[in-house]
């Protein structure tokens, strides 16, 4: 018997393109960013869509209230139709004056939003500039611009524009209601944004555009603020709910645009005179200004979420 063995057979498998195929860098995907990131986590929620409804349609009331009611909101007011239940082409009924509690809800948006829009964007402006200077600059800039800060952040913003518009009171315009909110909100949003700039400034990018040749000024515009508006974002938001809060506010305890002027607040101080006898005037207004302040609010949380890596992470 021999103690050779046969040789074993091997098979080897054809080696094509295909196979050699192995980590391949997709060079004509687009790159991740925090922006596709937070777009692709936030369209997947079914609250984003709530909301962005919500919004849009409040949006489309202050555009183009006509699109909703073709009733005029003071035009039409009959006495005999004060606090009446639904009618034909009246489904809201009437307020006690007899106005359609309907039409005046859907012109009153155009009134909210603009004086929330104005105010924010007063706000948001005053704080950017501020909290990036402060941030970027420091030293004694820092110092002097964090404790004006500090002196507006301690001045409740709805008791200055009471102030405000008591002393302006032969002039309340939306340009002077939305100064009067903006002009005191803005501290809180320096604080934000300083805080963001600090954190900015140290990267490495930083560093490279000063080495580069470009000034401090030209740094800060092109490459830091750009890096740090993500949370402004947020907080601008968040603002907006706040803002048109405090409009209805002040036109509620009577120091904003005045009873004429079609405003949520106003039709809810006016309804308060009858609430007994017919509350749906007061609760109607009411539902419309917390759909809308809550859908802005929660549109600020989920942006923050889907900006947040880590909150990303953690669902």
């Amino acid at each position: 018997m021999s103690s050779e063995r046969a040789p074993q057979a091997h098979f080897v498998a054809p080696i094509t393109d295909d196979t050699l195929a192995v980590d391949v860098v997709r060079v004509q995907e687009k790159p991740s960013n925090l922006w596709s990131d937070a777009w692709r986590d936030i369209r997947k929620r079914p609250t984003f869509w709530v909301c962005l409804v919500v919004i849009l349609t409040v949006l489309l009331m202050a555009v183009w209230p006509t699109l909703f009611t073709q009733v005029p909101p003071n035009d039409n007011c009959q006495l005999s139709d004060s606090n009446a239940g639904p009618a034909s082409g009246h489904p809201l009924g009437f307020t006690f004056l007899g106005c359609d509690i309907w039409s005046r809800m859907v012109w009153g948006a155009q009134t909210s939003l603009v004086v929330g829009l104005l105010a924010t964007v007063i706000g948001t402006v005053i704080g950017l500039v501020v909290g990036a200077l402060a941030g970027f600059y420091g030293g004694w800039l820092d110092g002097v611009l964090s404790r004006i800060g500090d002196i507006f952040f301690s001045i409740p913003y709805i008791l200055a524009a009471i102030v405000v518009m008591s002393v302006f009171s032969e002039n309340r315009t939306v340009l002077t209601l939305g100064f009067a909110i903006g002009g005191f909100a803005w501290a809180s949003t320096a604080r934000i944004v300083r805080a963001e700039i600090l954190r900015v400034r140290q990267a490495d990018f930083v560093t490279a555009s000063r080495a580069l040749g470009q000034s401090r000024f030209s740094t800060l515009i092109t490459h830091v603020v750009p890096n740090a508006i993500a949370p402004l974002i947020v907080v601008t938001t968040i603002s907006l709910a706040a803002a048109i809060v405090a409009e209805a506010t002040l036109s509620f305890l009577g120091v904003g645009l005045g009873s004429g002027t079609m405003s949520w607040g106003n039709d809810i101080s006016q309804a308060q005179q009858s609430l007994r006898v017919a509350p749906m005037a007061l609760i109607y207004p009411s539902i419309l200004l917390t759909v809308t302040v809550l859908a802005f609010i929660l549109l600020g949380e989920l942006i923050r979420d889907a900006l947040d890596p880590r909150a990303r992470a953690r669902r």
